[in-house]
């Protein structure tokens, strides 16, 4: 079997329910995808994975697939059964993809939503994914100080606890994450149980677990849930100083020796040749300051060119000072 090249959302439609599924999420650029999609190559041509459909997608040129499954590097491969997300493998790491597949074959086979489970799984593959569930649900909850599993997310909550407990932590200026745990069964269902607390919104702080509304609610009324919140300086005032750092600064996916991504291996190229003299700043390796510089300068998307301090725009804005001759103007005045 050869390893099928998905290109659209069409394509990734007529696999994606098969019964066994490997997707790579790639890009041409990074090495380590190359390398990934040759490990793929010989895993296809094996009868052991005769059942398996080996597939990879070029993760920026099907956003809405790569949106659906989190991907926010490359190479990032997928396990399906089914249409429903088993495993995944972050990196170049062929032997994880092995063990992890094998473990995918190996069990019972995972029904449709749609169909009731008809087989028992055994206590060892029971006890096995309790950890692996216990190891995700602990990476979670220490993801960011303050973590909050809620009913949608910080941009539109689905009911109204979570709406409120939101509101009040922007009403304390508060920098956090948040997790739908609608998207996500396992996730739902298995925290319930790790943390003991049946219900959500649930808040986390420093990997403690704080409660729900009602708790945080007596918590501000008696004012002691300033105290509860981690002692450092406010987000926009990092960001602040994060943009004022240099007089050209990048905030990027990768730095500039790595871009992460095409768009941000674009822009760099375009600084080199204009002979400009910048700083990156890798927001992949920083959650509050991600989604923070998208509020604070009301520009959602990556990479982002300050100069002066000044937001100046992507890599479009760029592109188009260029084409104008105006460019080397803004870059060294």
């Amino acid at each position: 079997m050869t390893v099928l090249h998905l290109i659209s959302k069409t394509d990734y439609d007529k696999v994606a329910n098969s019964k066994y599924v490997v997707i790579h999420f790639f890009a041409e650029w990074v090495e380590q995808c190359r390398d990934m999609n040759n490990v793929l190559d010989e895993m296809a041509k094996k009868e052991t994975y005769k059942e398996v459909i080996f597939s990879k997608i070029p993760a920026e040129q099907v956003p809405e697939v790569s949106l659906k499954y989190k991907i926010t590097a490359v190479p990032t491969i997928v396990l399906l059964q089914n249409g429903s997300e088993i495993e995944r493998v972050d990196g170049a790491h062929p032997s994880q993809l092995n063990k992890k597949l094998g473990a995918m074959l190996s069990a019972p086979q995972k029904e449709s939503p749609h169909k009731p489970i008809k087989e028992k799984i055994t206590s060892q593959i029971v006890k096995e994914k309790k950890v692996d569930l216990n190891e995700r649900l602990n990476r979670l909850i220490n993801s960011s100080d303050i973590m909050l599993f809620m009913k949608g997310n910080v941009d539109q909550p689905r009911c109204g606890f979570s709406q409120k407990i939101v509101d009040i932590l922007k009403q304390h200026n508060a920098t956090f994450k948040t997790f739908d745990i609608l998207n996500d069964e396992e996730v739902r269902e298995g925290l319930k149980k790790y943390s003991n607390w049946p219900t959500y919104p649930q808040l986390y702080i420093e990997g403690e677990l704080i409660g729900g509304l009602d708790i945080v609610k007596e918590l501000v009324e008696a004012g002691e849930f300033e105290e509860k919140l981690p002692k450092k300086y406010l987000l926009e005032d990092r960001l602040k100083s994060l943009i004022n750092k240099s007089k050209i600064m990048v905030f990027m996916k990768g730095d500039r020796e790595k871009p992460r991504c095409g768009f941000s291996r674009q822009l760099i190229q375009i600084l080199n040749d204009a002979g400009a003299t910048y700083e990156t700043f890798d927001i992949l390796e920083d959650e509050d300051v991600r989604q923070g510089l998208k509020t604070f300068s009301n520009w959602p998307t990556y990479p982002q060119v300050y100069v002066k301090g000044e937001l100046i725009g992507g890599l479009d804005i760029i592109k188009e000072h260029l084409e104008n001759g105006e460019l080397s103007t803004l870059l060294h005045a």
